[in-house]
């Protein structure tokens, strides 16, 4: 009875160190987070919102700057901003929708969809699982610095159709990797093709709705003007809008159209795990590397059919650390975004900001060096 009493003492003297010591653990974290932001975002300029979690347990969730500069209105986690390539995820799980629906098949060939493709035997060569992998050989022709105004307006359409007169390839297909603004809006046009929808509306249907998304949404041409975020660029020490009408291709929403906020993408990740809006195999293609048979690549395939896995933060930053990481950024006018799912120790990042600012190597290096990435 005696060791009993000993041994329970013992543990429960453990357990209350070892909390304890997890409790200041995450202060740690929140304080030298709060230092690194304090030096990136100030309450006048724009900012973003930051949130971190591990499986239920918030680690650090906090918002910065404003959101719009005329206005001085405060940026927050319901703060609706641009994606950038974040986008293509849902692009993604629209195509894998539809082919676990039986309408298509990621290895049709783009003849089907685009019978007016200029170089039918190139058509036949390409396939969907190419274009969703970024290996469809197909060079981006778009002359956007050359004609940078009517890309301000140009839809998905407008974007794809220099495609469709390609008439010599980079590369054979699935033999490398390039990434391509474009395919994703090809991508976005064999959607709407297969389901008779416009592309918005099939994702808005199949994949906000299930998974509460509901501040999000998806342009069509115009800019979402009400209850969003501008996005700046620093010019001679004075911040300018650089978002709708000042940078090109926003308009083509098929490769960066989507727009969402912290708390909405916190539902996208958990809709994702919790595979609300398909299933278990779907996700698990939409993050598993494709390695095609004719890889000529200098390293191995890290692209998913939605999703890029890899190690560290960034592919190829640090070969030392082994953590698993499922993610996509994006990129597009002032604005920057990053969604990162560590599966390991079940950790989420998700980061929107609206003044330029990558801060994911900032985020990781804190949480690497409080060990949070064991």
């Amino acid at each position: 009875m005696l060791e009993k009493i000993i041994f329970l003492f013992v543990f429960s003297t453990a357990s209350v160190l070892n909390s304890f010591g997890q409790m200041n653990n995450d202060q740690q974290l929140k304080q030298k987070l709060d230092s690194v932001f304090a030096n990136i975002f100030y309450a006048n300029d724009p900012g973003g919102s930051v949130f971190i979690e591990q499986g239920n347990k918030i680690l650090y969730s906090a918002s910065f700057g404003l959101s719009d500069l005329k206005k001085k209105i405060t940026y927050t986690p319901g703060t609706v901003q641009n994606l950038g390539s974040i986008s293509k995820t849902f692009v993604a799980y629209g195509i894998l929708i539809l082919q676990n629906e039986g309408e298509l098949s990621i290895e049709d060939n783009l003849l089907k969809y685009f019978p007016d493709f200029k170089n039918k035997e190139i058509a036949k060569k390409v396939t969907i699982r190419n274009l969703l992998t970024h290996t469809s050989g197909l060079p981006d022709s778009r002359e956007i610095e050359r004609d940078s105004v009517f890309y301000l307006t140009a839809k998905d359409e407008e974007n794809w159709a220099p495609i469709e007169l390609t008439d010599t390839l980079n590369f054979e297909p699935g033999s490398n990797y390039e990434y391509s603004n474009p395919a994703y809006n090809g991508l976005a046009l064999i959607i709407e093709k297969v389901s008779g929808m416009k592309w918005q509306d099939f994702i808005k249907k199949n994949i906000f709705e299930p998974a509460g998304m509901k501040h999000s949404k998806i342009t069509d041409g115009a800019y979402p003007s009400k209850n969003v975020a501008h996005g700046y660029r620093k010019i001679n020490g004075k911040w300018e809008e650089y978002d709708y009408g000042e940078y090109p291709t926003f308009a083509a929403s098929g490769n960066g159209g989507v727009w969402s906020s912290v708390e909405d993408m916190r539902k996208y990740v958990d809709a994702i795990k919790k595979c609300s809006f398909t299933d278990r195999n779907t996700i698990r293609l939409s993050e598993e590397p494709w390695i095609p048979k004719n890889w000529k690549g200098a390293t191995e395939p890290w692209t998913g059919l939605a999703w890029f896995k890899h190690t560290s933060y960034l592919q190829g930053t640090n070969p030392n650390e082994q953590y698993t990481v499922i993610e996509h950024d994006g990129d597009q006018g002032g604005f920057r975004a990053h969604v990162l799912m560590i599966p390991e120790p079940d950790i989420t990042i998700i980061w929107l900001t609206n003044n330029e600012q990558m801060i994911t190597k900032k985020i990781w290096d804190v949480m690497l060096e409080l060990g949070y990435l064991k």
